[in-house]
């Protein structure tokens, strides 16, 4: 059984050797540039599902995007391990925006639907069952399943934006640096495009400062 396990990792590191020397081939210092540090001018916060490969979907190279990624690209404000990402990438790399990714035929937008105790699962998907008693009228008003489904999605998405424009982090810098600036998008397993939302940033970025304004904190960095 431990000689089959280690078997099926042999092609990972091979397809690992074949990636390095294209690298190199491409570009000699590659890999001297990529160890020299990094100034992505990106934060992506996607879902952890294995089908939504950030860095490819966007079309973008090693170093260029910041990654965080958890069941239904969720961000909780009470979340360390997000705000934690967040922060460091806004006060410390200055990401220039960040973008939140949804999917459709989100497994985790599924399973918060479900009527069921998930164990476990019941707190995190909490957050999910939250935007949809907020956004309960327009929901209840789309009578076809599926696209419900979607739109439940796509207004997660939104809420994970909302959340993040609440840190003291991205109101501080957007208003000394005029960034980063906050973007929500869905991607499509059907066709594999990008969906851009449309986020209003400047607009909900003022209408969450009316109750969440932290951009004159007397504690700022």
């Amino acid at each position: 059984m431990k000689r089959y396990l280690q078997q099926s990792l042999e092609h990972i590191f091979k397809n690992n050797k074949q990636w390095a020397l294209s690298k190199k081939g491409a570009d000699p210092a590659f890999f001297e540039k990529l160890a020299a540090g990094q100034s992505p001018n990106y934060l992506y916060i996607g879902c952890s599902d294995s089908r939504v490969p950030a860095n490819e979907i966007m079309g973008l190279e090693a170093g260029e995007v910041f990654v965080h990624r958890n069941i239904a690209n969720l961000v909780p404000n009470v979340d360390l391990n997000v705000m934690s990402v967040i922060n460091y990438a806004v006060r410390h790399l200055q990401v220039k925006h960040i973008i939140v990714c949804g999917h459709y035929n989100c497994g985790g937008v599924k399973a918060a639907l479900t009527p069921a105790d998930l164990g476990l699962l019941n707190p995190w998907l909490r957050n999910i069952r939250d935007v949809y008693r907020l956004h309960e009228k327009e929901l209840d008003g789309i009578t076809d399943e599926s696209s419900r489904y979607n739109r439940l999605i796509e207004l997660n998405v939104m809420e994970s934006c909302r959340n993040i424009i609440k840190t003291a982090a991205v109101q501080q810098s957007y208003q000394d640096h005029q960034y980063p600036i906050v973007h929500g998008w869905v991607f499509d397993l059907g066709d594999g495009l990008l969906k851009d939302l449309n986020i209003d940033f400047e607009g909900m970025l003022e209408d969450v400062k009316k109750i969440y304004c932290l951009s004159s904190s007397p504690n700022r960095e």
